[in-house]
């Protein structure tokens, strides 16, 4: 089968919905994580103090999805209701049978639960199962040792890292890490991730 290109969609777990990003979510968003430079350390940027910067944040984000270069989800916290932080398929090249998971990010008060795991196990599983691909990337700023960890537990393979690859706000520069799945190790990771939020 022929991979697909990934079009907006809901996808539902029992901890998460993802649900097309709309500046609707610009108030939710703003809640769980604007002004925490924690959260934004890694996003290439420093944290939105006020609802208007995380518009523009958030605008970046639809325009690029406009383009037809990303989708993009707002994460929905089903307990409480509230988006609780985004994130997109991006790099999407359907002719390799290839996308990435990026741009994500969780309100703090996430971390550590099982959001994050669900919401790779939505996204991983519409892509191998639903679209066809063959591989699914990963990557991260070296430094940021909380998102390796985390990429790792997904099973994910770390495959090297890209030296002196984006410019920092602050002038430094960032070296990438770059983890994947490939469709054959899905059934295993799926099995451990569904394991890992079961109660």
């Amino acid at each position: 089968m022929p991979a697909k290109t990934p079009q907006p969609l809901t996808l539902t777990g029992r901890h998460v919905r993802l649900e097309p990003l709309t500046e609707h979510h610009l108030g939710d968003l703003f809640l769980a994580g604007g002004q925490d430079e924690e959260v934004w350390r890694w996003q290439g940027g420093p944290a939105p103090q006020t609802e208007d910067e995380l518009a523009q944040q958030l605008r970046a984000v639809l325009e690029e999805a406009g383009r037809g270069e990303s989708v993009a989800f707002a994460v929905i916290h089903l307990e409480s209701g509230r988006a609780v932080g985004w994130t997109t398929y991006r790099d999407i090249a359907v002719e390799d049978e290839r996308l990435e998971i990026g741009w994500t990010w969780y309100g703090r008060a996430y971390w550590r639960t099982a959001v994050n795991t669900e919401c790779k196990l939505l996204l991983l599983g519409h892509a191998f199962e639903d679209l066809g691909m063959g591989r699914v990337q990963l990557k991260t700023d070296h430094m940021n040792e909380r998102s390796q960890a985390a990429i790792a537990r997904l099973g994910a393979q770390r495959e090297g890292t890209l030296r002196r690859h984006r410019r920092r706000p602050d002038g430094t520069w960032r070296d990438s890490v770059y983890f994947s799945l490939l469709a054959d190790e899905w059934p295993g990771a799926k099995a451990r991730l569904t394991a890992r939020i079961r109660p």
